[in-house]
């Protein structure tokens, strides 16, 4: 390896050792989520969609988990642009048949309403609909059984399996 290229790679390492901890102290879940693209109104809506998916019962459900953050999070940052106007356009179609089927919004409506008009969405001629209701179930269920909550109590997840026990007698 040539002395300028040597000299040049181990003061980028500098730099970054340097420059990593301030830059990543700055990190917290709070934060994270304050920079959702959608306001309130909707995040609400998601959170109610989610919670139809995964209702609360014994074990917390979808929403309590925050599963509609994540949902939010990954689809904003993981996927296409089509995606992304499949979302948007989806949480507005919720409303649109909660108001047609039950002349309420989405919200508002109770679980048994909310359950027909996401059975409605995901049966509908329209591929926004149907592509809405995959997309959300999907993420819903890997957020809400990759969650430190079912991961730890339900699942029990050991996250160092085969401990090494030393000096053991063996029987």
């Amino acid at each position: 390896m040539k002395r300028r290229t040597a000299i040049k790679n181990l003061s980028m390492a500098v730099g970054t050792a340097i420059a990593w901890p301030s830059w990543a102290q700055a990190w917290t879940p709070e934060s994270l989520s304050q920079t959702t693209q959608l306001h309130a109104g909707s995040l609400d809506v998601l959170g109610e969609v989610v919670e139809t998916i995964i209702p609360e019962s014994s074990t917390p459900g979808a929403k309590s988990l925050k599963v509609h953050v994540l949902v939010d999070r990954m689809i904003r940052d993981c996927y296409g642009p089509e995606a992304q106007q499949t979302y948007a356009q989806g949480l507005n179609l919720c409303n649109d048949f909660s108001e047609k089927m039950n002349q309420k919004p989405f919200s508002q409506a109770s679980k048994t309403e909310r359950e027909k008009v996401l059975k409605e969405m995901s049966v509908s001629d329209n591929p926004v609909a149907k592509g809405f209701i995959t997309l959300v179930k999907n993420l819903t269920i890997r957020g809400y059984m990759n969650s430190e909550y079912v991961m730890t109590n339900i699942l029990h997840f050991n996250m160092a399996p085969g401990y090494y026990h030393g000096c053991v007698p063996v029987k």
